[in-house]
Order: structure tokens, then sequence, then C-alpha cells
């Protein structure tokens, strides 16, 4: 590859995000990689600073604004405005790590897609009901807060699509849809740790913490329409997680045990209680309040699954 031809190019779509947007680019501006880059802004229809923000930023920095298409089109967009050999995909919340490129290019040497780590921002205080991002593993998720495909790969497989009705609420699984045609398509993945990005930590209280657990809902649709995710995801392929199970189970030997007016079948709730508190102990006085806050929050993901369950015909719990 000649010395001036871009090596990648990397897609921010941008909604509102004046906050967090320039130290997005910032971040992007001191990445440590040997060869050329660029950057693609896509402006989701904002109506705050987004756009200045983006035309200010030093780098070789572009801006499309298509209006409010969404996160998916306008990511696809993005990719139409580019033509290096790679794309990489994070978010205008996201801070990536000055050799977040140059580790997430090394992955896709040997792969076709890669999925790069995601850790909480070291710099901000994370509180037991904050909303921020984990990648820790390949799950199948496919987050783009940290995504890597070669160009070759996005075309062939067609790019994002929107595909859950969420009636009106943020879109949500285009990037687990996108990551699974891929594997479908063939491709080679990778879990890639060294290439770091870090997710903005965002004030939440108790109430909306239990409230977005409303979204699990649609996991259902998920797995119906990509079995490949129930079982590489799922926890027993029908749990959202190991927690979610055994909140299930303490909620039914909790049943269980009224009903027999006996303490005995409580015994089955004692996996929970210890995951319970082993996220709780080190708030100290705060504990009682975020136990009851998670386990609330267990309560509406369980009837939120249930009724995603009916509708969608496919067991997750």
């Amino acid at each position: 590859m000649a010395s001036d031809e871009l090596r990648v190019s990397v897609v921010v779509p941008a909604r509102n995000a004046a906050g967090t947007l320039g130290r997005t680019l910032a971040c992007l501006a001191a990445q440590e990689l040997e060869g050329r880059f660029e950057v693609v802004v896509i402006d989701d229809g904002s109506d705050d600073d987004t756009a200045p923000i983006a035309r200010a930023a030093p780098g070789l920095v572009s801006l499309l604004q298509p209006g409010p298409v969404g996160a998916a089109e306008a990511r696809n967009r993005g990719v139409a405005a580019t033509s290096a050999p790679a794309v990489a995909f994070t978010d205008a919340d996201c801070f990536p790590a000055p050799d977040w490129l140059a580790h997430g290019l090394a992955a896709l040497a040997s792969a076709e897609l890669v999925q790069g780590r995601v850790a909480p921002d070291p710099e901000a205080e994370l509180g037991p009901f904050d909303r921020t991002i984990w990648v820790e593993d390949e799950r199948g998720f496919y987050e783009t807060a940290n995504l890597f495909l070669t160009r070759e790969l996005f075309d062939r497989i067609g790019g994002f699509e929107d595909w859950i009705d969420t009636g009106g609420e943020k879109l949500l699984a285009e990037d687990v849809w996108l990551g699974w045609r891929a594997v479908r398509a063939g491709a080679r993945t990778r879990f890639a740790p060294d290439a770091l990005v870090h997710h903005a930590v965002f004030t939440r209280g108790p109430v909306a913490f239990m409230t977005e657990r409303l979204r699990l809902r649609h996991f259902p649709a998920i797995a119906a329409r990509i079995p490949e995710f129930r079982r590489r995801t799922l926890f027993a392929n029908v749990f959202l997680s190991r927690r979610s199970a055994a909140f299930d189970a303490a909620l039914l030997a909790a049943l269980v045990a009224a009903a027999r007016r006996s303490p005995l079948p409580l015994a089955a709730a004692l996996p929970y209680a210890r995951m319970a508190s082993r996220g709780t102990l080190r708030y100290r006085r705060r504990a009682p309040l975020v136990a009851a806050v998670r386990a609330g929050a267990d309560a509406v993901s369980l009837a939120a699954l249930l009724a995603g369950s009916v509708r969608w015909r496919s067991p997750v719990l």
C-alpha cells in the first residue's frame, strides 16, 4: 500500500453528542498509527453543537449531515463515503486508546471482523446504577462501540439493517444482525483485547436503571432470528445470563416455599443471594438499597423477557 493511501476509515454516528464528541475526536486524532486514516462523523439529526464540534476537529475529519436517519443508516452512509480497505466503528460517547487502531488493524490482518474491548471511562466514578458498557470477549453482540471489518466484507453482507420495531424507542440489534450475517457468510472473526475503547459513564438513578430493562422484551426476537446467538450467548440456551437463571430459580423457590409453608425450598435461592451480595457489599451503607433496586431490575427483566417470549414464540428467561 502506498504511503499516501488510507489504511482505515473510522465511522462515528452522532446525535446530540456535543457533551462527548470533542473528546472522542481528540482521542482519534491522537492515534499512534503508521499510515493515514480518516474519520467520518455522521450527524444524525442533532439540534446541539455536534456539527460545529466535528467541523473544528483536528485531523482528517469529514462531516455528513443526512438528517435523522437512525444509527444504522448513518453508519451505512458513512461507509459509503469512504474508500479505505478497512472500516472501524466507534460511537460518539467512546474514547479510543492511542493504540486502538494499530491493534485493531493488526487483528484484522488475520480476520475479516474484529471485536475490540470496551471498558468504562477510568476518569469517571461509576455508581451502582450508572450507564456504561463492558465488552470483554466476543459474546455475539458485535457492539459497534468497537468493531472492525474489511470493506469487502461490509459490502458483501450489505451493511447494517434496522429490523426490530421498537415502537419509537432507540433502535437496537442492527449490530448483532450485522455480525451474525458476517459469520453466516463465512467471515473469520477475532476478539482483540488490546484494541481498547473506553465508554463514557452516564449518571442514572434507580428508576431509570430498572425501566431500561424493559428493552429486554426484544431479546426473544433476536434469539428467534439468530439461533446461533442463542447457542453462543444465552446461558443454557434459554436464560439471558447466569444471574437471570439464578433469579428465576430464587423466585420459583419463594413461590414453592409459600405454597408449602416450608422454608426448605428457599435453599434454591442461595446462588442468587450470593451473586446479589457480591455485587453490592462494596457500597456499604447503601448496599441494601442497591440490592433491592437490582433485584427489582431482575424482576423487570423477567417480566420483559416473558412478554417478548410470548410475542415471538421464542423462550428467553
